[in-house]
Formats: C-alpha cells, structure tokens, sequence
C-alpha cells in the first residue's frame, strides 16, 4: 500500500432527477446515488488559495483518483465518511500521470456543494 491509496476514500457519484409539482408548484428535486468510486480529497489552505477566497474563488479542494475514473466539469459526488458534497470545477482530463508512470492518478479541483432539494438523510453514509 502507498500513501496515496492509503488516503483514498469511498464517494459516490449524484444524479439529479425531477418532476413536476403535480399541484402546479415548482419541479420536485431528488438526488440518487449513483456508481461509487474511491479519492483522495484534499483542502487547499495556501495562502494563495486563502487570497483566492477572499476574492470569490471557491475551489479549494484537490480530488485525486485512479486514471481510470474521469471525473467531468461539474460533476456532482459525496464522500461517504461524513456526506460532505463536492462539484468538480475542472476538467477531468487535464491532470494525471501518464501510463508508463508507476503512480496511477488523475486530479480535478472541486468546491464544497450545495444541491437544491438534497436530503441528507436519505443516503446511506
């Protein structure tokens, strides 16, 4: 085992899904788990990140999985440990190792996020 894999976690990709109000109000929002994976997340509390903040950046986490696993542009995952949500706020297929590398890893950074109409409690976690 390597330090890497030794930090990676389990999380699990969200879908939204809705319908309408069938009172005529506002579309009804659901989240469902989708395909789990595993990452290794990561908060950045450089200074530059800290500076990037104040100036309204918010992706300030680093998510590294496997190269096989592609994380896209505003994908939506929960960790499960403690159900902290994250939107991908890079391009999954920017940053990772090439295949001769030993080191299998690829890189996105993320935001801390939250769904409209998610319920916690109804996720396993």
């Amino acid at each position: 085992m390597s330090l890497l894999s030794d930090a990676m976690e389990k999380c699990v990709m969200m879908h939204k899904t809705s319908q309408d109000d069938p009172y005529g109000g506002d579309e009804i929002i659901s989240w469902q788990d989708g395909a789990s994976f595993y990452a290794a997340i990561v908060f950045n509390s450089s200074m530059q990140a800290r500076i990037g903040q104040a100036q309204g950046v918010s992706s300030l986490y680093t998510v590294t999985t496997a190269r096989s696993k592609i994380l896209e542009y505003h994908e939506i995952f929960r960790r499960l440990r403690d159900g902290k949500i994250f939107r991908v706020t890079s391009d999954g297929d920017d940053v990772f190792t090439p295949r001769a590398a030993g080191l299998d890893m690829r890189q996105v950074t993320a935001e801390e996020y939250f769904p409209v109409g998610y319920a916690p409690g109804n996720s396993e976690g």
